[in-house]
C-alpha cells in the first residue's frame, strides 16, 4: 500500500496499488459499472472473487483475494439515501396508480404498502451499499490508514 501526501499536509491522499488474483494492472482501468456490479453482487469490486460483506451491511477490512482496502471506504449515509430515493419513487408511483384505478381505504393501503415498502428496503439496501462501495473504491474515496484520535496533539 502506498501513501502519497498532497501539498496540504492536513489532507493526505491515499492510493492503493492493486495486486492479487483477477486485478489488472492499474485499478483505474477497471470500468466503473463493473466495479459497481461486482459490489452490488456482494463481491469485491476490484477482483470480483473475494467477499465484500462480513455481516449484513458490514464491509470486510480487506479483500481476501486481492487485499483491496474495502474497510477504509466509508459509504455511511449514501446507501440509505439512494435506497429511500428508489423505494419512495416506486411506492408513491404504485400508490398513485392504484388510487386512480381503484380507490382503497387508508387501512387497506397501509396493509399493502407498509410491508411492501419494508421488504423493498431490505431487498435493496445491501446491493445498493455494495454498488456504492464499488463506486467509491473506483473513485478513490478512502480514509487514511491511521487517523489521529480526536483531541490529540496531532489532530
Amino acid at each position: 500500500m502506498q501513501h502519497v501526501s498532497s501539498p496540504a499536509e492536513d489532507a493526505p491522499t491515499v492510493t492503493w496499488t492493486p495486486h492479487g488474483r483477477g486485478v489488472k494492472e492499474g485499478y483505474a482501468a477497471l470500468p466503473m459499472l463493473t466495479a459497481m456490479r461486482r459490489g452490488a453482487g456482494g463481491h469485491c469490486p476490484a477482483c470480483g472473487a473475494g467477499r465484500l460483506f462480513s455481516t449484513w451491511l458490514g464491509v470486510v477490512a480487506e479483500c481476501s483475494q486481492c487485499h483491496a482496502p474495502l474497510g477504509r471506504i466509508a459509504a455511511d449515509d449514501a446507501p440509505p439515501y439512494f435506497t429511500v430515493f428508489i423505494v419512495a419513487h416506486v411506492v408513491i408511483g404504485l400508490q398513485v396508480a392504484l388510487e386512480r384505478i381503484h380507490p382503497l381505504s387508508v387501512a387497506t393501503e397501509m396493509m399493502i404498502f407498509l410491508p411492501g415498502t419494508l421488504l423493498m428496503v431490505l431487498a435493496l439496501i445491501r446491493p445498493v451499499k455494495g454498488a456504492t462501495v464499488g463506486l467509491m473504491l473506483k473513485l478513490g474515496f478512502m480514509k487514511a490508514d491511521a487517523e489521529p484520535p480526536e483531541g490529540s496533539a496531532d489532530a
